[in-house]
């Protein structure tokens, strides 16, 4: 489309690269979130006619040219005795946004309907933590507001072919984890008749998934489609761009100086590793240690293509509501191929879990991490599958404060000491699924654990939680963030799933 809004690096060209290598604000996420005040073509006149020579001029000029994104009031702290459920709804107003129109020449993109932000430094409404957000707003009540985000999501796919990984100008050129089918699910009455409402929205954002496939000679690939070794069609995560990302052009510099790699691929593989949502981890890393050996577009994800297979059974599901047989039988075909290549590229039969694959080399990568999980939540694990993933989470992955990420310490947020809280309620799930009851309980119980030691201790809720030491989490890019979305709503629904812990927390 020609009306794709364009991002502040493609905006502001030499003035962004110059705010964004001289560092003058401590997260570089601050600028390209700011609100121009004048066209970008004056700003930069502006800027080439005084050509600010110091940091310090440098932001004079941004803070005269610019509105500077502002932090929400905080949250007031919650008293001693007000219990966990009752804290997480009273932050889902403060995290409601609306924006029905954005900015001129902002990087926000609009929405018709409210939805909810994950908190601190995300100010917009990101793709796959909506999903677990909207299980707590599902048990708060807000029944209303989860509908509200379906449309928003809808209406980000029918405007531009896919869901944006957030709803910023520069999110646009990739996804997340593709969870929208998913969320329809949640709403009232059976899933299929959700499936086929949103008929044209899930064939659509899987049209974006599955892009240049079709014709695909087997060992190549295209954009997010890799043909593999028998010709079978898996996904890869992937960015359309192979720039440094607007929002941490200094770190993506940096990273690419140092990495004796062509640096456009070294980006483009940092940016589908933010489509991934685990940005970063060791998953991505050809040596499983350091960031720059990140080979992201090399990978057949488990998750992903765990997440097509459910995306291609709601369109079976959904056709089958409408009685298009024709749409049925090609997508039950298409999920029945999908479940087979899953089945033989990323099921390890002798280690009993499933690994990612790096297509480039034609082996699977032998590390196990809390995405072997996925194949369960989506239901094509067989029953013995399930018992394997079962006996290596129990014996390698659950910790005392919950499901470690990985069991590698990087440095990096999804790897070791951390646990998400999407992980925990993927795992749960998936578990119960299979009538593995006793484990998904007691990988909730050691979660909420976790987060009730977090929240008597500072009165928060936060992004990501070290489970080994039952604390909040670290590593990464940016600081521990509250508020928070996701840990929000995982943690209302683990509570309603186990209302034993529930009551333990109140009698806390």
């Amino acid at each position: 489309m020609s009306d794709i809004p364009q991002p502040p690096q493609a905006l502001f060209g030499e003035l962004f690269v110059a705010v964004q290598t001289a560092g003058i604000y401590p997260d570089s996420k601050t600028f390209v979130d700011a609100v121009p005040r004048e066209a970008p073509e004056t700003i930069l006149a502006a800027y080439r006619a005084t050509r600010p020579d110091s940091p310090e001029a440098l932001r004079r000029f941004v803070d005269s040219h610019f509105a500077l994104p502002q932090d929400p009031p905080p949250v007031a702290a919650p008293s001693k005795q007000t219990t966990l459920a009752a804290h997480i709804d009273a932050l889902w107003s403060p995290l409601t946004r609306t924006s029905p129109s954005a900015p001129r020449w902002s990087s926000l993109l609009p929405l018709p309907k409210p939805y909810v932000v994950p908190g601190g430094r995300f100010r917009e409404i990101y793709y796959w933590d909506s999903y677990f957000t909207m299980l707590g707003l599902l048990e708060s009540g807000r029944a209303d507001l989860v509908a509200d985000m379906v449309e928003d999501f809808a209406h980000l796919i029918d405007r531009y072919g896919h869901v944006p990984n957030g709803t910023r100008t520069y999110y646009l050129s990739r996804s997340q984890p593709p969870f929208f089918f998913a969320m329809a699910g949640l709403l009232p009455g059976p899933p299929g008749e959700a499936y086929a409402r949103y008929l044209p929205q899930l064939r659509r954002e899987y049209g974006f998934w599955m892009e240049g496939a079709a014709g695909l000679a087997a060992g190549a690939a295209h954009r997010r489609a890799v043909a593999m070794p028998d010709g079978a069609i898996l996904n890869r995560y992937w960015d359309d761009r192979d720039t440094p990302r607007d929002e941490a052009y200094r770190e993506d510099m940096e990273l690419a100086r140092v990495g004796g790699r062509a640096p456009s691929q070294v980006f483009r593989d940092i940016r589908a590793a933010a489509e991934s949502g685990w940005d970063f981890s060791s998953r991505w890393f050809a040596d499983a240690r350091t960031l720059g050996t990140i080979v992201t577009t090399e990978i057949v994800p488990v998750d992903l293509n765990s997440l097509l297979f459910g995306l291609e059974s709601a369109i079976l599901a959904g056709c089958e509501q409408r009685a298009d047989e024709a749409g049925a039988a090609e997508f039950r075909r298409r999920a029945a191929t999908r479940r087979a290549a899953i089945d033989r590229y990323l099921w390890d039969g002798s280690s009993g879990v499933y690994f990612d694959y790096r297509w480039t080399e034609r082996a699977g990568i032998a590390r196990l991490s809390a995405a072997t999980v996925y194949p369960l939540f989506f239901g094509c694990a067989s029953p013995q599958q399930a018992q394997g993933v079962a006996t290596a989470v129990r014996g390698t992955l659950l910790k005392s404060g919950g499901l470690i990420t990985t069991p590698l310490v990087t440095g990096q947020q999804w790897d070791a000491p951390n646990g998400w809280a999407p992980l925990q309620w993927i795992a749960v799930s998936g578990f119960n699924r299979y009538g593995e009851r006793q484990l998904a309980e007691s990988i909730a119980h050691h979660w909420l654990r976790n987060v009730r030691r977090v929240y008597r201790e500072s009165g928060k809720l936060v992004e990501k939680y070290d489970v080994l030491t039952e604390r909040g989490g670290g590593g990464g890019e940016y600081s521990l963030q509250d508020g928070f979305g996701w840990t929000n709503g995982v943690t209302a629904a683990l509570m309603a799933l186990y209302p034993a812990a529930a009551m333990a927390e109140q009698r806390g």
